[in-house]
């Protein structure tokens, strides 16, 4: 049956109806919750905490900032934030949807800045551009039996550990953590397993469960349209153009300001857990599920961490692991420049506080959401935590930034080295076996049952390869 047939039919069966005399209240019934909700969403934009840390974030002003470090100038800026933050002190709604909106618009059609450095680095637009940049080495061997199981199992307990242990200090500063907390071996308050890390990782996992080998950045993209209610920046944006049929690589790309945040490169692990010791595939995987919310140095952001579990499943020295892992990004792009700067600093200091201060200078001009900060703390971390669980743990926190996405894809790669075995036992305890997360269908999941899920993938994958 053709749809004007459908419609016709549905049409046809309806006899009109004797309506009340309140008949406007039906109308407002329908638009009022509707309008409730619209305004809530732009207020967001103006002004919220981060549901971990309640630290405050503008993400409007975090728009214009992001704009401009991919090197363009956003035309009036100061008046478009003074006509938001003036139309939100004044509660005119009216004002504030306009002001919104025209904001978005301005970074949208944002005038390069050629005197920008960030236009003197290189550019990859798809994974066939990186790989013939990268030089990816051949797949390892890998257990694929029980200890494989083991150290994936690990790895997501640890991710867990990671971002259960860094919510409460996202947002905030070196000196303002040591300040507020002073030592930062154990968990702040009482965990819980919730956070939007996660969350895009089962998405990409339920994608590969149901397509194999064949899985493609649209396959993940509409297990996101399917699970996934609410997105934050990038992913955020993402979620938008997806659902007006705007499908990757251009759901990355389209009016989105926020493409080269943390929200890629907080999502990489689970590439490298579905293909271990097989960085190629770990680093492609990787570079079609970045780009349905981010571009250019936002994708390698998720390359970067796939890379390092990848690789973790066939080299235990962190360091040679580190070292190997940022040679798979391409030289001339900004984002191993960052990579570069940080390892530069911890060769040539002895702590890690004096490693990261270089580097929290450098990018001082990056939101803290930004990739590029949280990078060079992933380098720190794991160059100085080293095979100690709890040193590696207390850098991430003390570095500060968007702690909880760095500490859990640090953690993965250090449970994947280590095994189930040598994670301190007071760190999992609070959870037990259980991941509570807001994913449609995937809300409460066994920590055990989704690793011999991730490990399922990981050994049809390989068989699909040979």
């Amino acid at each position: 049956m053709r749809a004007w047939e459908l419609e016709r039919r549905w049409r046809d069966g309806q006899l009109p109806r004797r309506l009340a005399d309140d008949n406007e209240l039906l109308w407002e019934e329908q638009i009022a919750p509707l309008d409730e909700q619209l305004d809530a969403a732009i207020k967001i934009y103006w002004g919220s905490q981060v549901p971990g840390s309640l630290a405050r974030e503008v993400l409007a002003v975090a728009a214009i900032q992001a704009t401009e470090n991919r090197g363009r100038r956003v035309q009036h800026a100061d008046e478009l934030l003074m006509e938001g933050l003036t139309a939100l002190a004044n509660d005119d709604m009216t004002g504030l949807h306009r002001a919104t909106h025209a904001l978005f618009e301005a970074c949208r059609n944002a005038e390069i800045d050629p005197d920008s450095d960030y236009w003197r680095f290189g550019f990859y637009d798809t994974f066939e551009d990186y790989a013939a940049a990268a030089e990816l080495p051949a797949a390892r061997t890998i257990d694929m039996g029980e200890d494989l199981l083991d150290r994936i199992h690990a790895g997501w307990m640890c991710q867990i550990i990671g971002g259960a242990y860094g919510t409460c200090l996202e947002g905030y500063t070196t000196d303002n953590i040591a300040k507020a907390y002073g030592t930062l071996d154990r968990y702040l308050r009482k965990p819980n397993t919730y956070n939007d890390d996660i969350t895009y990782e089962l998405a990409l996992l339920a994608a590969y469960e149901r397509h194999g080998r064949a899985t493609t950045n649209r396959d993940i993209a509409y297990e996101w349209l399917s699970r996934i209610g609410f997105g934050w920046s990038a992913e955020d944006m993402a979620l938008r153009n997806l659902r007006c049929g705007i499908m990757p690589p251009e759901s990355g790309r389209f009016n989105n300001p926020f493409c080269e945040w943390i929200g890629a490169q907080m999502r990489g692990v689970i590439c490298g857990q579905i293909w271990p010791g097989n960085p190629a595939r770990a680093a492609e995987a990787a570079f079609h599920d970045a780009e349905i919310s981010h571009c250019h140095n936002g994708i390698l952001g998720e390359v970067f961490n796939a890379l390092l579990c990848s690789m973790a499943f066939s080299e235990r020295d962190v360091r040679t692991l580190l070292k190997d892992a940022i040679r798979l990004i391409p030289a001339d792009s900004q984002y191993r420049d960052v990579l570069d700067f940080a390892l530069a600093q911890c060769a040539s200091h002895e702590t890690w506080l004096d490693a990261w201060r270089p580097c929290e200078r450098r990018t001082e001009r990056y939101n803290w959401v930004h990739a590029y900060p949280n990078a060079a703390i992933e380098v720190i971390a794991l160059w100085y935590g080293g095979d100690d669980f709890v040193r590696t743990l207390e850098i991430c926190g003390g570095c500060g930034q968007d702690v909880d996405c760095v500490a859990a894809q640090v953690m993965t790669v250090w449970g994947t080295i280590h095994g189930f075995d040598a994670i301190p036992g007071y760190w999992i305890e609070p959870f037990g076996d259980r991941l509570d997360t807001y994913v449609r269908d995937m809300k409460v999941l066994s920590i055990r049952k989704l690793s011999e899920r991730t490990a399922a993938v990981a050994r049809e994958l390989a068989e699909q390869e040979e």
